[in-house]
């Protein structure tokens, strides 16, 4: 029985050439192989050229290949890609286009060329961006883009943060400051500061941080104040969804860049102003040189420009910036203003002088030996501080916030207004309390703010203004015999007073009353005589009679009683028993219950 035996590829191409060198005719061997002519021809030349090894299958590899990048560029793009780790292909091809390489390789022999010097990992591949919904403004200034990022630290570890603001048709970066925390004010100063140099946009699109918005405010929303400067520059304000980061991409994408290429590359800052400064040298890089993919290698400074006016309209003028007075700037002197004396000029006596101070993140601001309580929400607020022989004054913009006595002789204010920043001071403030003995008919006033009882603390005692003003922080106006209750500029209610002339003379931040408040407008809300009636108000139940059911009428609240009227017909006047707010104003639930 004969055995089968498998032969090998190289012993079938011998076997082929030796029939043909024992006479075997070059057609029968071909077909009895399965194979070309040519090819038995090519066998038996390799044979005779390199022997039974050259039968073996070479590789198919061309040998030369004419468009292959050149080794000096491949070299080129790992040197760039390793001291730009962040670089990736659509970068490196726009880099190698500035260097003067031509032709320069496509984004993909890129991209073959990171991986094969491993220079990059290879992922997944990702969704194209063609699948993308992609939106924006048709030109500058008609959305900005606002958000909050954390992560940067000083070097003693305290953590800032950074306010970003962006154009959503340029990529612009409208806004970079960094705070020392987000609290409103600062974030607002920032916003305030970016439109007095770029201008006002259409539209502010931000997350919904208690910093932007107060809708989610408990236990009714409110209008904060970047809302309120929105509202009066004629700024709409969109906010995102709940949990919605992708909304804001651009700034989101943007606070990504900024990590990656500004704060990987810088160590903890020494100081606040450090790194503000070197934050403002990055940005002018981003903004007028560093290229934007999304803008097709352009700089943003390049896309962010407005149209251009036809020579035969006029220029529009542009549109006055309007802000809160707490975001105002201190006022200045009027006049012309000395200049800064030299440290060998002899300087003349003055009676005040300013200076400015920003108040640190406790809210606590220690200045020339004097602690200000002014709370935390006033954080990197910049105050202007007043000073005379006698007296301290803490001004934001035009309003006196705290009054302090300290007494300076002449040649400490002559050292004060030697220093940086100091200037002469503004005509003494009228609240100022002149010095020695209070008169006994002079009229002070104090701030203070009420605690969940209704008390307020007032020269060493708890004096009570009421439950309703509980966490209010209210003015109490003082004369000989009376404390006026004022809140807003109005007058809530007029109380005995509990202290002697001397002990009024001593109060804590007390100074000399401005004008007099006026009273507080009468409350009227309208009501629903009950089926049975009656109605409720302020905690108080009224009998008003059953004659008058299903009526609206009006109530007149006043501190001691109610007074009740149905159109002119006056239905009577009803102690009122209870303090208690009036929480609805309108009358709710109208049933006619007929005659």
């Amino acid at each position: 029985m004969l055995a089968l035996v498998e032969l090998s590829i190289m012993e079938q191409r011998y076997r082929a050439v030796i029939e043909i060198e024992n006479g075997s005719p070059v057609t029968e061997v071909a077909a009895r192989y399965g194979v070309s002519r040519q090819t038995v021809h090519t066998w038996k030349n390799r044979y005779l050229q390199g022997g039974l090894a050259a039968l073996a299958d070479h590789s198919h590899r061309p040998r030369a290949c004419p468009h292959r990048t050149s080794a000096e560029i491949e070299a080129v793009v790992c040197e760039m890609r390793r001291q730009h780790p962040a670089w990736g292909p659509a970068r490196l091809a726009f880099e190698l286009g500035r260097k003067g390489v031509s032709p320069v390789p496509s984004q993909a022999t890129l991209y073959r060329i990171l991986v094969r010097n491993t220079l990059i990992t290879p992922g997944q591949r990702r969704r194209p961006r063609s699948s993308y919904t992609r939106w924006q403004r048709d030109a500058p200034m008609q959305l900005w883009q606002m958000d909050l990022m954390g992560g940067v630290f000083l070097a003693d570890g305290t953590e800032l943060k950074l306010l970003s603001g962006i154009d959503d048709h340029s990529r612009f970066a409208v806004i970079a400051h960094l705070l020392p925390r987000a609290s409103a004010r600062g974030v607002c100063t920032a916003f305030a500061t970016a439109m007095r140099r770029h201008g006002i946009p259409e539209e502010v699109l931000t997350d919904n941080g208690k910093q932007f918005t107060g809708r989610f405010t408990r236990p009714r929303p409110v209008e904060v104040l970047f809302e309120r400067i929105c509202r009066e520059n004629g700024i709409t304000t969109r906010n995102t969804a709940i949990r919605s980061p992708t909304t804001t991409g651009k700034v989101e994408r943007w606070h990504r860049t900024v990590r990656e290429e500004f704060l990987a590359t810088h160590d903890p800052f020494p100081t606040l102003a450090a790194a503000q400064a070197a934050l403002d040298t990055w940005i002018t890089l981003y903004n007028t040189t560093r290229p934007h993919q999304a803008l097709n290698m352009a700089s943003p400074a390049t896309a962010f420009h407005r149209a251009p006016v036809p020579n035969d309209q006029a220029q529009p003028e542009p549109v006055p910036l309007k802000l809160p007075a707490e975001l105002a700037p201190a006022p200045t002197p009027t006049g012309p203003q000395p200049d800064q004396p030299g440290p060998n000029t002899p300087v003349p006596p003055v009676t005040a002088v300013e200076f400015t101070v920003t108040v640190p993140a406790s809210g606590n601001l220690g200045v020339l030996g004097q602690q200000l309580w002014l709370g935390r929400s006033r954080a990197a607020t910049q105050l202007t501080i007043w000073v005379d022989g006698t007296t301290l004054h803490a001004f934001d913009g035009t309003r006196c916030l705290k009054t302090r006595p300290l007494p300076l002789t002449g040649a400490q204010l002559t050292r004060l207004r030697r220093q940086d920043g100091a200037r002469p001071g503004r005509p003494a403030p009228s609240n100022a309390l002149p010095p020695g003995p209070l008169p006994p008919d002079a009229v002070i006033e104090v701030h203070r703010t009420v605690n969940r009882g209704g008390c307020v603390a007032l020269g060493g005692t708890q004096f009570s203004v009421g439950m309703p003003l509980a966490g209010h922080r209210v003015v109490l106006r003082l004369d000989a015999h009376l404390v006026h209750v004022i809140t807003d500029g109005q007058l809530r209610r007029t109380l005995p007073s509990p202290l002697t002339p001397a002990a009024r003379s001593r109060l804590h931040g007390a100074r000399l009353a401005g004008p007099p408040p006026q009273p507080e407008p009468t409350l009227q809300v309208t009501r629903v005589v009950s089926g049975q009636g009656t109605l409720h108000i302020a905690g108080c139940k009224l009998q008003i009679g059953t004659s008058h059911r299903g009526k609206v009428v009006t109530v007149t609240v006043q501190d001691t009683h109610f007074r009740i009227t149905d159109g002119d017909t006056d239905l009577g006047t009803y102690p009122r028993t209870k303090i208690q707010e009036v929480s609805r104003r309108r009358a709710s639930g109208h049933i006619d219950y007929g005659t």
